[in-house]
């Protein structure tokens, strides 16, 4: 999974809501009050109804499993496809309740949260024999932490009222500098994979993707800014300078590298799985920390995608160095692209780009995995849909950027879907098979953080 998560997003909606998300007549029209009302009401008991049966069958381990009633300690698995150098004695770093903390707080559920925040102080180490994914322990868990760690101690907020000595911050810094060991490489790129107990394991893989070492820099640099220690975004910044000098003539960038040599490995390239939340970062951390250099890497960036992955509404993919068309798919990851568009002020574009995405979700029910696009087909194997918040999320951005009703009706659809399709009696399940809708026993963590 390839996007920000639920944590590091508050932190961007905080900066960008007063100056792109404005009132309209429409918002007084007791109609789409009233549609407002109910649709918060219906995922208001989905949210509860995956976090409460995590909390009885899962907690303190990482995931629900929603159909066995049990739980699945996956922050050692995820990105890890051949399940390799698992841990016997790794037993869960409560993953979900640290990526439902900002949820509970936009579910004004205060007194929960402080008591998440006052567990997670007590219980939670990161001291543990585990070989995690850099990436995906920086967007979910660290992420979690640092946006935890401001609602805690916004001062207007008051969200826990007592025994709060910055013990998230602690933590975080911790996890932080745990972090730090893989990006000791003669390039600065940073290994994919590293042991937070033992730092990069003997004989680690030295490849990565753009993603997974350009997508670092908001939660890295957010907690250098938290902890008056630059070692964090000093990091996270030389990765994403070194890789940005590795873009081709056409301001594109491969998928896969080699952290050791600096040299590409797979030079296809597009907007979705592998170099998706690079773009996403860049302007976002543009944002985030008002410096002009992200935006003189975004800026041209952005407009190579423009040129050369858009295909009418679509986008494929292409080779970096010539720019020639080479997979001609859509995947779920790439549905997120919208909601950057709407940030970057290209709204007729998001538009309709969005309106592809969700006529492909109309089509199954929910957004499959990956589709071809050439061939008008699913990918033989490929046909799931594991939650993932994608579509959602760039439907939000285009409601609150047009306050077009029509985004309103999306998001229902998009409720109602998950609630026919995915809502289990303790939880929500992942869909294996979007043309038969076969259950996966999986509630990822990141669909009460974001979808």
């Amino acid at each position: 999974m390839v996007r920000c998560n639920c944590g590091t997003w508050i932190l961007i909606f905080l900066v960008i809501s007063p100056t792109i998300f404005h009132k309209s007549m429409s918002e007084l029209d007791p109609r789409w009050v009233a549609k407002k009302r109910r649709m918060s009401h219906k995922v208001r008991k989905m949210f509860y109804h995956a976090y409460d049966n995590y909390m009885t069958y899962a907690f303190p381990h990482d995931e629900l499993k929603p159909l066995a009633k049990t739980f699945t300690d996956s922050l050692v698995e995820l990105g890890n496809l051949k399940l390799e150098h698992l841990p016997q004695e790794y037993h869960g770093s409560a993953l979900t309740l640290v990526e439902s903390l900002s949820s509970l707080v936009i579910m004004g559920n205060n007194t929960e949260f402080e008591r998440a925040v006052l567990w997670l102080s007590e219980n939670l180490t990161f001291d543990v024999d585990a070989r995690i994914n850099l990436f995906e322990c920086n967007i979910r868990v660290l992420g979690g932490l640092v946006s935890a760690h401001i609602l805690a101690t916004d001062s207007t907020n008051r969200l826990v009222q007592r025994n709060y000595k910055n013990q998230l911050l602690i933590l975080a810094e911790d996890l932080g500098r745990r972090f730090l060991p893989a990006f000791d490489t003669p390039t600065g790129l940073p290994y994919a994979w590293i042991n937070l107990k033992y730092g990069v394991m003997e004989n680690e893989t030295t490849e990565t993707s753009t993603s997974g070492c350009g997508s670092l820099i908001l939660e890295m640099g957010a907690l250098s800014r938290l902890a008056g220690d630059p070692s964090f975004e000093s990091a996270a910044l030389r990765a994403l300078r070194k890789l940005w000098s590795m873009r081709s003539s056409l301001n594109l960038l491969g998928t896969t590298l080699d952290v050791e040599t600096g040299e590409w490995i797979e030079y296809s390239s597009g907007i979705g799985a592998g170099v998706d939340s690079f773009y996403e970062y860049l302007m976002k951390a543009h944002i985030l920390f008002g410096r002009d250099e992200f935006w003189r890497m975004f800026q041209p960036a952005y407009l190579a995608v423009q040129k050369y992955f858009r295909h009418g509404a679509w986008y494929h993919e292409a080779d970096m160095r010539t720019g020639k068309a080479t997979y001609w798919q859509l995947t779920s990851l790439q549905a997120f692209w919208p909601g950057l568009q709407v940030l970057v002020g290209d709204i007729t574009a998001a538009n309709s780009s969005h309106r592809e995405f969700f006529s492909v979700w109309e089509r199954f029910g929910v957004l499959p995995e990956r589709y071809l696009l050439d061939f008008q087909m699913l990918h033989p194997t490929e046909k799931y849909y594991p939650l993932r918040p994608e579509l959602a999320e760039s439907t939000f951005y285009l409601y609150h950027a047009t306050k077009d009703p029509w985004f309103l009706e999306v998001g229902e659809t998009i409720v109602d879907s998950l609630n026919l399709y995915t809502k289990v009696e303790s939880g929500f399940a992942s869909i294996r098979d979007v043309t038969t809708m076969q259950w996966e026993d999986h509630q990822h963590s990141f669909f009460l953080a974001e979808t």
